[in-house]
């Protein structure tokens, strides 16, 4: 069976669903193929007895309000795509152990409320922190810019009315933090978010992290009532609704390439599907492993060979027949660690220098039965960190002693008894995600975002990234790096322009 199609987009994660859904919306004759027998990848959730639990998502940031909304709210709101939201304005409590320890929640809701909390913790530091934050209006104003020159600022321009965001985008987080004189604590309090970017803050640019801090201090941490379903379940309504088909348990297991070298089309469930453009929501690793070799640029394989891989994580899933009140615990994001320093959280991270502590029922007291509530517990570690010597003979001892290790430590920490009250548990490792996304290493956050391959850089060399004619990228792999919001946003971006291409071409006009 051939089918010729607009837009085949690969893979129903956050970034294939939104792809999908504009290209949908946009008209285009649209299928969208799914390994899985569900959408999300990891917005999606799996059950163990009485609870459901989420494999991933803590929170998405740069979402708003109805009153004052973000790109996230305004991007399912543009497709007619509605979500219950709740919000957390608290971003984080922050644990550090051991001598000179300390134990601070931080407030959100507003930047002020933010600079307040760290005022308690760091007298002194407002001022400092305000010139900070102050750099992400000016890099917007300069990326307005670059965008109102189509890609090709003017030099002069950049220079005098937009130094501060050359200098923002070219450094890192803690040294765009010195230059703006944060006291050193104070950037060991903030700097413990690098966790939810998987790249630690002297290494990873400062325009990429006060993206995603403000995006939580503006907006507040927002997650959908009905939790990832909510969000896929809504992008698939979109694609339906609007024409589009959606084949679930069909891997895409080739992609087909015309003479020419552009993309024509893939092989999936033993059928194949042709298509004016394609969308990939699956790793370039994976596209590449899919091809004909003999057809694949040399740049995109050198390029796809050069890049590091992102972080994975080590996650216990706990379902405890008490509720979160009756646990004792207050704070919806927790991270504890033993040194205040960044990157040393980072390189020790095999033995456990930090962790993060969930409660979705402070944020959503409903998700899960009445009595009861759900934690889990996030270590990032890369899939290179599993032992080397373990077994499937020993895999299990491996997770329970995970298991083991963190429950210890939380009880010690906050107080409280976890371990009388467990119902439910499970424990995934990069293995699992490798398993379950097919990604290498079990990232889940596509590509290391650092160095010569930061946001910053992917951004402004788009257009000469993977560059077989005919297939776009999106999702955690793509230019904005990983995280729920990021992915839908390039999923968006991919879907709108892919749209205006085809519609091009249709029409026998020019882009």
């Amino acid at each position: 069976m051939d089918k010729k199609y607009d837009v085949i987009v690969v893979g129903a994660g956050n970034g294939g669903l939104a792809a999908a859904a504009y290209a949908a919306h946009e008209g285009l004759k649209v299928l969208l193929l799914e390994k899985h027998n569900l959408p999300g990848g990891c917005a999606t959730s799996f059950v163990r007895g009485r609870f459901e639990f989420e494999p991933s998502l803590h929170e998405l940031c740069s979402v708003g309000t109805a009153e004052n909304p973000d790109t996230v709210y305004k991007l399912f709101d543009d497709l007619g795509a509605k979500i219950d939201w709740r919000y957390e304005y608290n971003p984080f409590r922050v644990i550090l152990k051991g001598k000179n320890g300390y134990d601070y929640t931080m407030k959100g809701g507003n930047r002020e409320n933010f600079i307040e909390s760290m005022e308690k913790a760091v007298p002194g530091c407002g001022k400092s922190l305000r010139k900070f934050f102050k750099l992400k209006e000016k890099c917007d104003a300069a990326l307005d810019y670059i965008v109102s020159m189509k890609g090709k600022p003017n030099g002069l321009v950049m220079i005098t009315k937009h130094a501060d965001f050359m200098k923002t985008a070219a450094y890192s987080v803690e040294e765009v933090m010195t230059a703006c004189g944060v006291p050193k604590k104070a950037q060991q309090i903030i700097t413990t978010y690098w966790g939810y970017l998987g790249v630690p803050t002297d290494e990873i640019c400062a325009m990429h992290f006060l993206n995603m801090l403000l995006g939580y201090l503006d907006d507040g941490a927002a997650m959908p009532t009905m939790r990832s379903h909510e969000m896929s379940s809504a992008l698939c309504k979109v694609i339906y609704d609007n024409g589009g088909e959606i084949y679930f348990n069909t891997e895409v297991t080739e992609f087909l390439y015309n003479e020419d070298g552009s993309m024509k089309g893939v092989v999936a469930g033993g059928n194949t599907y042709y298509a004016d453009e394609i969308i990939s929501n699956i790793i370039a690793n994976n596209v590449i492993n899919r091809s004909d070799i003999t057809k694949v640029p040399e740049r995109t394989i050198r390029l796809a060979n050069a890049r590091k891989f992102g972080i994975s994580v080590a996650t216990v899933y706990l379902g405890l027949d008490c509720s979160v009140e009756e646990l004792g615990l207050k704070d919806y994001t927790s991270f504890v660690t033993t040194t205040p320093d960044a990157r040393e959280q980072y390189e020790k991270r095999k033995n456990g220098t930090l962790y993060i502590l969930n409660s979705l029922n402070i944020a959503v007291p409903e998700s899960s039965p009445k009595g009861t509530c759900t934690l889990f517990f996030t270590m990032p570690i890369f899939g290179s960190d599993i032992p080397e010597d373990l077994t499937p003979q020993t895999y299990k001892k491996y997770k329970n002693e995970i298991a083991r290790k963190y429950i210890k430590d939380a009880e010690e920490t906050f107080g409280i008894d976890i371990t009388s009250h467990i119902e439910e548990i499970s424990v995934a490792t990069p293995v699992t995600f490798a398993r379950y996304l097919g990604t290498p290493e079990g990232t889940i956050y596509g590509y290391y975002t650092a160095g010569w391959d930061n946001i910053i850089i992917r951004v402004s060399e788009e257009k000469k990234d993977f560059s077989t004619p005919g297939i776009t990228y999106c999702g955690g792999h793509a230019t904005r790096g990983d995280g729920y919001s990021c992915a839908l946003i390039t999923g968006m971006n991919a879907g709108k322009a892919v749209a205006k291409r085809v519609k091009a071409k249709q029409e026998g006009g020019n882009i």
